[in-house]
This record gives structure tokens, sequence and C-alpha cells, in this order.
């Protein structure tokens, strides 16, 4: 079934997927359920600030230590030069004569979605017949689609016929998420309390007794931080090569639970946060939802409702002090690097509270 709205203009799609938004923030938008974040939800925000406390919210950017995923590999650190010399304790009096200071200048090459990272609206389409064609498409949130929109070398619906530059998310790039400056009121959901750091697919109904047993209430506008526990097991082998880590051994939410996707539809929350790795619980890629999906959660989220996944997020410290102290609300501060194109982007957040 499908829900039949008011196209947009450029007629990219005529009939949205049952249970999306498309087309609720305007033909064109970008951010999805960021569009909640007001300047009213922006100073409820500010509220939640009593006594000027900042916590870190990432991972340091070569963590994990080890890799857990292959296609994503830790920062390599080069130099930049000047001539033939590494511009690392450069003295410029190589080039100026009498000059005595002396400069470091270095690059990195990222892999952007390593570490603590935002999943931009473009990280995870689905193949959609959104104007009754017959021809299902890579298709992303709003209808945005691939090789019109979101461009690589190469497409894979039509035996990689080579596809021209420039490549990249010429729609539902990551920058859109920085421009907004993504700040708002985080809250926090401590499932490590409830379950352990052990692997627990969170559904519904254990999801809605975490929150009666904490007194957490989740309002529209709001970005619900899940701390498993995963950040310290993650930090635990950083410190400590040796240090067994069994990178399946986590909770998540059950993205195979309808009742759990509905109130995700309903909560009006802007984004869902974690320190596991994927939020949803990881995905064997055996087993699928009724409409083909692996990761039903991201199709949900990212495809139909454009709520941005943030993943990896270092949050036990502010877990644990929020705990302590009776509460589960604080300001969030955690906008991506404002990279145009990119799929995803490392975060330094900053909880204040």
């Amino acid at each position: 079934m499908t829900e039949t709205i008011t196209p947009p203009p450029d007629g990219r799609w005529t009939e949205r997927p049952e249970g999306s938004n498309w087309g609720d923030f305007g033909p064109d938008d970008q951010i999805g359920r960021l569009n909640l974040i007001t300047p009213e939800r922006r100073r409820a925000a500010v509220a939640e600030v009593k006594e000027g406390l900042a916590f870190c919210l990432s991972l340091p950017l070569d963590c994990p230590a080890v890799p857990i995923n292959p296609r994503r590999f830790p920062p390599e650190f080069s130099y930049s030069m000047r001539g033939d010399d590494p511009a690392m304790n450069y003295p410029y009096g190589r080039m100026f004569p009498g000059v005595k200071d002396v400069v470091c200048d270095d690059r990195v090459q990222l892999t952007l979605q390593y570490s603590t990272q935002w999943d931009a609206l473009c990280h995870m389409g689905y193949l959609y017949d959104g104007t009754g064609s017959g021809e299902e498409r890579a298709t992303y949130y709003n209808g945005f689609r691939g090789k019109d929109h979101v461009r690589g070398p190469f497409d894979y619906l039509n035996d990689r016929e080579p596809v021209e530059g420039p490549y990249g998310a010429h729609r539902l790039g990551i920058q859109a998420y920085a421009e907004t400056g993504l700040q708002g009121r985080g809250v926090m959901v401590d499932f490590h309390a409830h379950v352990g750091l052990e692997a627990t697919p969170v559904g519904y109904d254990r999801l809605m007794r975490m929150f009666e047993a904490d007194k957490v209430e989740i309002e529209p506008g709001d970005i619900m931080c899940m701390r498993t526990g995963f950040d310290r097991a993650l930090l635990g082998q950083y410190a400590d090569h040796s240090v067994e880590f069994d990178p399946a051994r986590v909770s998540g939410l059950d993205g195979f639970d309808d009742k759990l996707l509905q109130w995700i539809e309903d909560s009006g929350v802007a984004a869902l946060v974690s320190d596991n790795e994927a939020v949803e619980m990881m995905p064997d890629f055996k087993t699928t939802s009724a409409n083909g999906s692996a990761v039903p959660l991201h199709n949900k989220c990212l495809f139909k409702l454009g709520i941005p996944l943030g993943e990896m997020f270092l949050l036990s410290d502010l877990a644990d002090w929020l705990r302590a102290n009776g509460r589960n609300r604080f300001l969030f501060t955690a906008p991506p690097l404002r990279l145009p194109g990119a799929a995803g982007s490392p975060v330094t957040g900053v909880g204040t509270v």
C-alpha cells in the first residue's frame, strides 16, 4: 500500500512509501525530522543545563583499535610538505634565515564512518518504484534517486554502466545536518542498566518498561540517546589491544518489531543515537522484513522518515552522571563535518548538564 500526496514538481515520485513522511517538510527537504528541532525546542534543551558540566560524547577517531568493519579503516596520517621537507617540527629558518619559529602541518585520510559518526540520509536507500513505472530504482529519503542525485562511478542496476562525475551526494549530503547546528535536547535511555552488555534486542515492550522504570519521556524534537556499554568495551580494547572483545555482544533496537517502528514514527523523535555500531541490532543479511529490508530500522529512519542515526557515540560517562543525579535530559550538541556530498561524518559531540 502507498499513500498518495501532492508530488514534488520535478516528478521524481508520485507515491510515497507507506509509513513515510516524504513531502511533509517540503518537496526539496533534505534534513527530515531535524526540522522538529525548532527554536522553542532548543530553548527547552538549554534549560536542561543546571551545573555547567560538559561531557565528551565522541570516541577517539582511531577507535576501535581493531577494525570491526572490514570496509572502514582508521585514520592514516601524513604530513604537509615544504619543498622536499615534511612540515613537522619544521624550522622556518630553513627558508627564511634568522627566523626561529617552528611549525607542524599534517594531513589525514579518513574513513568518515569509522568511529563516532552520523549517517547521512543518503547513507541507506532502498529499491523503490515511486512513479508507478514498474521499475524499481535506488531511492533515498524524500524520493531523491541514485544516479540522478546520489552519484557513484557505476550504476549497479544497469550492469555497472559508468556514470559521469562529479560523484557524491548532490542531495542529502551530510552538510545538511551541519547547517542546522544539530543541537537539541538529548534524552538518555540506559539500556546497560537494564540488560547489561549482552546481545539483547530491545523492542517496543522492553523499551516502554525502561521508560517507566527510569521516568523517561520523549517529546517531539528530542534526540534519543541509548547507552549500551559498547563504548567502554571499545575503549577497553583501545587501551589494551589484547583485551578480549566481542563486537556482537551488545544490545540494540529491534528493527523487526513493527510496534517499535510505529512508535518511532509516532513519537516525533528527531534523531536516534547509540554507543553501539548500528543503533539497531547488527544484521545478518539473511533475515529480512516484509518489505525485503535486512536493516529495517535504517530503512524506517533514513529512507522513510529522515531520522538521522548516530553510531558509536561515547555515552557511558554522561549516562552514569545522569543516573547518579536522577536525571535523563541534557543539552546535546553534535554537528558533523560540513563536508558537501558526504554520506557520513565523524562527530565531536558534547553533552552539557
